[in-house]
Protein backbone atom coordinates (compact mmCIF):
# COMPACT_ATOMS: atom_id res chain seq x y z
CA UNK A 1 0.00 0.00 0.00
CA UNK A 2 1.30 3.14 -1.16
CA UNK A 3 2.18 5.74 2.02
CA UNK A 4 -0.59 8.10 0.74
CA UNK A 5 -3.71 7.35 -0.92
CA UNK A 6 -6.25 10.33 -2.52
CA UNK A 7 -9.33 11.38 -1.45
CA UNK A 8 -11.08 9.82 -4.46
CA UNK A 9 -9.39 6.70 -3.16
CA UNK A 10 -11.24 7.10 0.16
CA UNK A 11 -14.35 7.62 -1.15
CA UNK A 12 -14.20 4.30 -3.02
CA UNK A 13 -13.19 2.64 -0.23
CA UNK A 14 -14.38 4.21 3.10
CA UNK A 15 -16.41 1.24 4.14
CA UNK A 16 -13.11 -0.95 3.93
CA UNK A 17 -10.69 1.39 6.49
CA UNK A 18 -10.69 2.90 9.71
CA UNK A 19 -10.44 6.70 9.19
CA UNK A 20 -7.91 8.73 12.28
CA UNK A 21 -7.69 11.74 12.98
CA UNK A 22 -4.09 12.33 14.36
CA UNK A 23 -3.78 16.03 15.23
CA UNK A 24 -1.33 17.54 17.04
CA UNK A 25 -0.33 20.76 18.09
CA UNK A 26 2.97 22.32 19.60
CA UNK A 27 0.86 25.80 20.84
CA UNK A 28 -0.98 24.38 23.90
CA UNK A 29 -3.99 23.58 21.54
CA UNK A 30 -5.78 20.34 22.94
CA UNK A 31 -6.26 18.24 19.52
CA UNK A 32 -8.73 16.28 21.03
CA UNK A 33 -10.79 19.80 21.25
CA UNK A 34 -10.25 20.63 17.86
CA UNK A 35 -11.21 17.01 16.76
CA UNK A 36 -14.47 17.82 18.88
CA UNK A 37 -14.97 20.76 16.58
CA UNK A 38 -15.35 19.43 14.11
CA UNK A 39 -13.70 16.11 12.28
CA UNK A 40 -14.09 13.94 8.98
CA UNK A 41 -17.73 11.75 9.76
CA UNK A 42 -16.70 8.54 11.37
CA UNK A 43 -13.12 9.15 12.18
CA UNK A 44 -12.04 8.68 15.28
CA UNK A 45 -9.38 10.17 17.36
CA UNK A 46 -5.63 9.37 17.99
CA UNK A 47 -4.00 11.43 20.47
CA UNK A 48 -0.43 11.89 18.74
CA UNK A 49 0.94 13.33 22.21
CA UNK A 50 -0.87 10.60 24.46
CA UNK A 51 -1.28 7.31 22.26
CA UNK A 52 2.19 7.56 20.14
CA UNK A 53 4.38 8.67 22.69
CA UNK A 54 6.16 7.42 25.62
CA UNK A 55 7.21 9.90 28.76
CA UNK A 56 9.52 12.77 27.58
CA UNK A 57 12.87 13.06 29.65
CA UNK A 58 16.20 14.31 28.34
CA UNK A 59 17.47 11.07 27.74
CA UNK A 60 14.99 10.22 25.14
CA UNK A 61 13.42 12.79 23.91
CA UNK A 62 10.06 15.22 23.98
CA UNK A 63 8.14 12.04 21.93
CA UNK A 64 9.92 8.88 22.42
CA UNK A 65 8.32 6.22 20.42
CA UNK A 66 6.10 4.02 23.31
CA UNK A 67 6.41 0.66 24.14
CA UNK A 68 4.55 -1.82 21.93
CA UNK A 69 2.52 -2.96 24.65
CA UNK A 70 1.13 0.71 24.86
CA UNK A 71 1.02 1.03 21.39
CA UNK A 72 -1.25 -1.66 20.92
CA UNK A 73 -3.46 -0.94 23.98
CA UNK A 74 -4.18 2.44 21.97
CA UNK A 75 -4.74 0.86 18.92
CA UNK A 76 -7.52 -1.20 20.21
CA UNK A 77 -9.02 1.50 22.71
CA UNK A 78 -9.38 3.58 18.81
CA UNK A 79 -11.08 0.08 16.97
CA UNK A 80 -7.82 -0.45 15.25
CA UNK A 81 -7.45 -4.47 15.30
CA UNK A 82 -4.57 -6.01 13.20
CA UNK A 83 -6.11 -6.48 10.09
CA UNK A 84 -7.68 -3.02 9.84
CA UNK A 85 -6.56 -0.79 6.85
CA UNK A 86 -5.66 2.66 8.53
CA UNK A 87 -6.23 6.34 6.47
CA UNK A 88 -5.11 8.89 9.05
CA UNK A 89 -5.13 12.28 8.31
CA UNK A 90 -4.57 16.01 10.06
CA UNK A 91 -5.12 19.86 9.46
CA UNK A 92 -1.25 20.47 8.42
CA UNK A 93 -1.25 18.10 5.40
CA UNK A 94 -0.25 14.98 7.33
CA UNK A 95 2.99 15.89 8.94
CA UNK A 96 1.84 15.20 12.22
CA UNK A 97 -0.56 12.37 11.13
CA UNK A 98 2.58 11.00 9.76
CA UNK A 99 3.74 9.84 12.80
CA UNK A 100 0.84 7.29 13.43
CA UNK A 101 1.35 5.63 9.50
CA UNK A 102 4.13 4.98 9.77
CA UNK A 103 4.44 3.30 13.14
CA UNK A 104 1.70 1.20 11.85
CA UNK A 105 3.76 0.43 8.42
CA UNK A 106 6.73 -0.08 10.41
CA UNK A 107 4.94 -2.84 12.21
CA UNK A 108 3.56 -4.48 8.71
CA UNK A 109 -0.15 -2.66 9.44
CA UNK A 110 -1.60 -1.29 6.52
CA UNK A 111 -1.54 2.16 6.89
CA UNK A 112 -1.49 5.51 4.75
CA UNK A 113 -2.28 9.46 4.73
CA UNK A 114 -5.21 11.10 3.64
CA UNK A 115 -4.00 13.80 0.32
CA UNK A 116 -5.10 17.07 1.87
CA UNK A 117 -6.22 15.70 5.29
CA UNK A 118 -9.10 17.73 7.11
CA UNK A 119 -9.02 20.31 4.15
CA UNK A 120 -10.68 17.53 1.83
CA UNK A 121 -14.29 17.39 3.73
CA UNK A 122 -17.08 18.86 2.04
CA UNK A 123 -18.77 18.36 5.67
CA UNK A 124 -17.88 17.92 9.00
CA UNK A 125 -18.79 16.12 12.04
CA UNK A 126 -19.09 17.32 15.81
CA UNK A 127 -19.84 14.10 17.47
CA UNK A 128 -16.76 11.50 18.46
CA UNK A 129 -16.54 8.53 16.59
CA UNK A 130 -16.40 5.09 18.81
CA UNK A 131 -15.82 1.81 17.20
CA UNK A 132 -15.46 -1.41 19.35
CA UNK A 133 -12.18 -1.96 20.92
CA UNK A 134 -10.48 -4.24 18.58
CA UNK A 135 -7.31 -6.73 18.90
CA UNK A 136 -4.37 -5.63 18.11
CA UNK A 137 -1.02 -7.74 19.02
CA UNK A 138 1.82 -5.72 20.16
CA UNK A 139 5.03 -5.84 17.68
CA UNK A 140 8.52 -4.92 19.02
CA UNK A 141 9.90 -2.34 16.83
CA UNK A 142 11.77 -3.33 14.13
CA UNK A 143 15.51 -2.44 15.00
CA UNK A 144 16.12 -1.75 10.99
CA UNK A 145 13.54 0.67 11.14
CA UNK A 146 14.95 2.87 14.00
CA UNK A 147 18.76 4.49 14.55
CA UNK A 148 20.34 5.51 17.50
CA UNK A 149 22.21 8.71 18.01
CA UNK A 150 25.29 7.54 17.41
CA UNK A 151 24.01 6.45 13.92
CA UNK A 152 22.33 10.00 13.77
CA UNK A 153 25.75 11.63 14.61
CA UNK A 154 28.10 9.43 12.13
CA UNK A 155 25.25 8.73 8.94
CA UNK A 156 25.98 9.47 5.73
CA UNK A 157 22.48 10.36 5.43
CA UNK A 158 20.94 12.03 7.93
CA UNK A 159 18.31 14.70 7.02
CA UNK A 160 16.32 17.26 9.49
CA UNK A 161 13.00 17.68 8.95
CA UNK A 162 12.40 20.83 10.59
CA UNK A 163 12.43 24.41 9.23
CA UNK A 164 14.95 26.39 7.75
CA UNK A 165 15.69 28.62 10.67
CA UNK A 166 15.53 26.15 13.19
CA UNK A 167 17.88 23.78 10.84
CA UNK A 168 20.33 27.07 10.60
CA UNK A 169 20.39 27.52 14.53
CA UNK A 170 21.27 31.00 14.38
CA UNK A 171 18.36 32.17 17.21
CA UNK A 172 17.69 30.61 20.49
CA UNK A 173 15.79 26.82 19.95
CA UNK A 174 12.17 27.85 21.12
CA UNK A 175 11.51 24.36 22.67
CA UNK A 176 15.02 22.76 22.77
CA UNK A 177 17.95 23.37 25.02
CA UNK A 178 20.68 23.91 22.35
CA UNK A 179 20.43 25.46 18.17
CA UNK A 180 21.62 24.22 15.47
CA UNK A 181 21.65 20.68 13.75
CA UNK A 182 23.68 17.75 13.77
CA UNK A 183 26.92 17.63 12.25
CA UNK A 184 26.79 16.64 8.39
CA UNK A 185 22.73 16.84 8.50
CA UNK A 186 20.66 18.27 5.38
CA UNK A 187 17.46 20.21 5.70
CA UNK A 188 14.48 18.73 4.15
CA UNK A 189 11.94 20.70 5.87
CA UNK A 190 8.73 18.26 5.67
CA UNK A 191 6.45 21.42 4.70
CA UNK A 192 8.35 21.70 1.62
CA UNK A 193 6.40 18.16 -0.15
CA UNK A 194 3.27 20.50 0.45
CA UNK A 195 1.40 23.04 -2.08
CA UNK A 196 -0.13 26.03 -0.80
CA UNK A 197 -3.23 23.73 -0.78
CA UNK A 198 -1.53 21.14 1.91
CA UNK A 199 -1.27 18.38 -0.97
CA UNK A 200 1.41 16.86 -1.66
CA UNK A 201 3.86 18.10 -4.59
CA UNK A 202 3.93 15.84 -7.87
CA UNK A 203 6.24 12.50 -7.48
CA UNK A 204 8.61 14.21 -9.84
CA UNK A 205 9.09 16.93 -7.55
CA UNK A 206 9.55 15.36 -4.71
CA UNK A 207 12.04 13.28 -5.54
CA UNK A 208 14.28 15.82 -6.98
CA UNK A 209 13.92 17.86 -3.90
CA UNK A 210 15.94 14.84 -1.98
CA UNK A 211 18.17 14.15 -4.60
CA UNK A 212 19.28 17.94 -4.71
CA UNK A 213 20.28 17.31 -0.93
CA UNK A 214 22.24 13.95 -1.73
CA UNK A 215 19.51 11.62 -1.20
CA UNK A 216 19.44 9.20 -3.84
CA UNK A 217 18.84 5.60 -2.01
CA UNK A 218 16.11 6.03 1.26
CA UNK A 219 17.12 2.89 2.44
CA UNK A 220 20.52 5.17 3.92
CA UNK A 221 18.55 7.78 5.07
CA UNK A 222 18.20 8.84 9.27
CA UNK A 223 15.23 11.06 9.48
CA UNK A 224 15.09 13.54 12.40
CA UNK A 225 13.10 16.86 13.44
CA UNK A 226 12.08 18.41 16.58
CA UNK A 227 11.20 15.11 18.61
CA UNK A 228 10.45 12.00 16.13
CA UNK A 229 6.98 13.24 14.68
CA UNK A 230 7.19 15.23 11.41
CA UNK A 231 10.50 13.28 10.35
CA UNK A 232 8.10 10.45 9.65
CA UNK A 233 6.87 12.59 7.19
CA UNK A 234 9.97 12.78 5.02
CA UNK A 235 10.08 8.82 5.67
CA UNK A 236 6.88 8.51 4.45
CA UNK A 237 7.48 11.35 1.07
CA UNK A 238 10.33 9.41 0.46
CA UNK A 239 9.10 6.34 0.12
CA UNK A 240 6.51 7.31 -1.87
CA UNK A 241 8.39 9.09 -4.28
CA UNK A 242 10.41 5.43 -5.21
CA UNK A 243 13.79 6.14 -2.77
CA UNK A 244 13.21 3.51 -0.70
CA UNK A 245 12.82 3.45 3.44
CA UNK A 246 14.59 5.22 5.64
CA UNK A 247 15.17 5.10 9.48
CA UNK A 248 13.74 7.05 12.27
CA UNK A 249 15.76 8.81 14.72
CA UNK A 250 13.27 8.90 17.19
CA UNK A 251 15.03 10.77 20.08
CA UNK A 252 15.88 13.99 17.29
CA UNK A 253 16.48 17.02 18.39
CA UNK A 254 14.93 16.77 21.74
CA UNK A 255 17.22 14.11 22.71
CA UNK A 256 20.06 15.64 20.96
CA UNK A 257 20.36 19.24 21.93
CA UNK A 258 20.31 17.62 25.87
CA UNK A 259 23.99 16.06 25.01
CA UNK A 260 27.45 17.48 24.87
CA UNK A 261 27.68 16.05 21.19
CA UNK A 262 28.70 18.89 18.58
CA UNK A 263 26.38 21.14 16.62
CA UNK A 264 26.22 22.55 13.61
CA UNK A 265 24.93 26.44 12.19
CA UNK A 266 24.40 27.81 9.04
CA UNK A 267 23.30 30.39 7.05
CA UNK A 268 19.49 30.49 5.95
CA UNK A 269 18.91 30.05 2.64
CA UNK A 270 17.88 33.59 0.92
CA UNK A 271 14.29 34.55 -0.74
CA UNK A 272 14.51 32.80 -4.37
CA UNK A 273 15.84 34.97 -7.26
Amino acid sequence: MDPFVTPEWLAEHRDEVVLADARMYLDGRSAEAEYLQGHLPGAVFVDVGADLTAPASPEGGRHPLPSPEDFAAAMSRAGIGDDAVVVAYDDVGGVMAARLVWLLRTTGHRAALLDGGLDTAVELEKKRAVLPAADFAPVPWPREALATIDEAAHGAAVVDARDATRYAGNAPDPVDPRSGHIPGAVNIPCRSHLTQDRTLRPTAELRDAFERAGVTDADQMISYCGSGVTACHNLLVAEHAGLGMGRLFPGSWSQYSHTDRPVETSPEPGPAA
